[in-house]
C-alpha cells in the first residue's frame, strides 16, 4: 500500500473534490481517467497535456506503470515519478485505476462494497476512502510522549 503522506491525502481529497465539482471525466481518456485526474492535480498539467504524456508510452495506467523505468527520459515516465514521488507504489496505480484495494474498499463509508472504475460517484468515494485510511495510517505512526499525559503539579503558594 501507498507511503501515507500529506501530499498524497491532499492530491486524492482534491481530485475527489474536483471529480464533485464536475471536471471532465472518462475512464477511457489517460488524461481525465482515475489516475489522470489525479496527474492533474499533482502536476498542474492539463488533461491534454496528460494525454499527450501518457501516449508516448503503450497501454493502460497500469501496464504503463508495471513497465515504468526511472532511467529513462521518456514523457510518460515523467508523470510516473510523480504518482511514485507523491507515495504510489505500481500497484497502488493499478488499484486507483480499477478502484479495487481491498483495504480502500473495507474502508468505505457505509462498508464494503465492490465499485465501478467508469462510475465518477464511485471514484469519488474511492478516492476519499483512500485518503481517509492513508491519514488514520499516518496518524497511527505518530508517537507522543507519554510525559504529555502526566498531571501537571499544581504550585500553591502559602501565604
Amino acid at each position: 500500500m501507498a507511503h501515507p503522506n500529506f501530499a498524497l491525502i491532499d492530491a486524492l481529497r482534491d481530485t475527489a473534490t474536483r471529480l464533485k465539482q464536475g471536471v471532465p471525466y472518462a475512464w477511457g481518456n489517460h488524461g481525465s481517467c482515475n489516475c489522470g485526474n489525479l496527474l492533474q492535480v499533482v502536476t498542474q498539467l492539463k488533461q491534454e497535456e496528460i494525454l499527450a504524456y501518457a501516449h508516448s508510452g503503450i497501454g493502460e495506467w497500469t501496464e504503463l506503470a508495471e513497465d515504468y523505468c526511472p532511467t529513462t527520459n521518456a514523457p510518460v515516465n515523467l508523470l510516473l515519478f510523480k504518482l511514485q514521488q507523491i507515495g504510489l507504489t505500481p500497484t497502488d496505480i493499478h488499484n486507483l485505476e480499477y478502484l479495487e484495494d481491498r483495504k480502500v474498499l473495507e474502508s468505505l463509508e457505509g462498508g464494503f462494497r465492490w465499485l465501478k472504475r467508469n462510475v465518477r460517484e464511485d471514484v469519488v468515494a474511492y478516492f476519499e476512502a483512500y485518503a481517509l485510511l492513508l491519514e488514520n495510517q499516518l496518524i497511527d505512526t505518530i508517537e507522543i510522549p507519554d510525559s504529555l499525559f502526566q498531571p501537571t503539579p499544581v504550585l500553591v503558594e502559602s501565604f
